[in-house]
């Protein structure tokens, strides 16, 4: 999606916020707009800004910046606002002008590149997927994640899950992803990961505490729950730490695709809200090559593809699955909430 100007891009992220249940957030962002008429760097770089687009996510670069400041606790006025005390919008404009001015050269680095989100409340549309597949190519996946961030949905085998009342996992789990359910549950179909992995060209590495933090950073200060699954799984990853690997996501798929495949246990391909971030070239060198193995895929040894990412026509969070041999066509299996609130559920019986 291409966008005019600064001015407009700002005013949709807000927006968009605000439509997903993020009040807080949605006023920093707006503050932005204030920031691009300050004498400090990052407003001119804001101003400046070149080849908009929806991908760039270029307003949660910088407030990313800012929660990170104040998660860090160097400055705790932004507290404020994102409790939501603070919601007169030209004290918070002034407020983050404020800040702008004060922190305006660790803030600069953050618009270097694009938010990294790695939310576990995603993987409720992946678990049901799997379950959707068992009853088709039977309990046993290898699960290969790219764009995987922090690998935190690599975890999912130790995630416990209520879908749709529907529970899967193990109960004594830190992590529990219960998201509001819509439409019958998927079919309880048994899951069983044998195996998880996952790859992101810059990792984060959840037990660094610095790294963490950055992580933390990006999710939406609204989001309490969201955070306190954030520290959850940083608990997990610093028990057992994801299979994580730097690697561009077309080599991965790749190079997963040419490794042995032991029989009885379907390969996994699945991914979440990262697919827009890529270059159309690594997108369709990706699809060429899981339909190429998609064509030699045997009932021993299936492949499968759950994708929950955002539907570019209407803008819309889907998640939906192909998988083979058998199921060449795509399968919408639900709408989502961005961020794992809430699950509808559409899968075909």
């Amino acid at each position: 999606m291409e966008i005019a100007g600064v001015a407009e891009a700002i005013a949709w992220q807000a927006d968009h916020a605000e439509n997903a249940g993020a009040p807080a957030t949605a006023r920093i962002i707006r503050a932005l707009l204030a920031v691009l008429e300050s004498d400090t760097a990052t407003g001119r770089r804001l101003a400046n800004w070149q080849g908009l687009t929806m991908a760039d996510a270029m307003p949660l670069r910088v407030t990313g910046g800012l929660h990170a400041l104040y998660l860090a606790g160097e400055e705790p006025r932004l507290g404020e606002i994102y409790s939501g005390l603070m919601s007169d919008q030209s004290l918070v404009d002034a407020l983050v002008v404020e800040t702008a001015r004060k922190f305006d050269h660790r803030l600069l680095p953050w618009l270097d590149g694009p938010p990294q989100t790695n939310e576990a409340g995603r993987s409720a549309g992946i678990m049901a997927g799997l379950m959707w597949l068992s009853g088709r190519l039977g309990p046993k996946f290898a699960l290969n994640e790219i764009g995987a961030s922090a690998g935190i949905n690599t975890m999912m085998g130790r995630f416990h899950f209520n879908l749709g009342g529907l529970e899967a996992g193990p109960g004594n789990s830190q992590m529990h992803i219960a998201p509001a359910w819509r439409g019958p549950p998927p079919p309880a179909g048994p899951v069983e990961i044998v195996s998880a992995r996952g790859c992101d060209l810059s990792p984060v590495d959840l037990t660094v505490s610095q790294q963490a933090l950055r992580l933390k950073a990006f999710v939406w200060p609204d989001a309490t729950e969201r955070m306190v699954r954030m520290e959850a799984a940083i608990a997990m990853a610093n028990e057992t730490p994801p299979d994580l690997v730097q690697q561009d996501a077309a080599a991965f798929v790749a190079d997963m695709l040419a490794q042995q495949q032991q029989p009885g246990i379907t390969r996994v391909l699945f991914h979440t809200v990262m697919w827009q971030y890529m270059p159309d070239e690594a997108c369709d060198a990706i699809t060429a090559a899981m339909e190429t193995a998609g064509a030699l895929a045997t009932g021993d040894k299936p492949l499968a593809w759950i994708k929950a990412e955002t539907n570019r026509a209407t803008f819309k969070q889907e998640c939906r699955l192909r998988y083979w041999p058998g199921g060449d066509d795509e399968v919408l299996l639900a709408e989502i909430h961005p961020h794992g609130a809430w699950v509808d559920w559409k899968a075909p019986d």
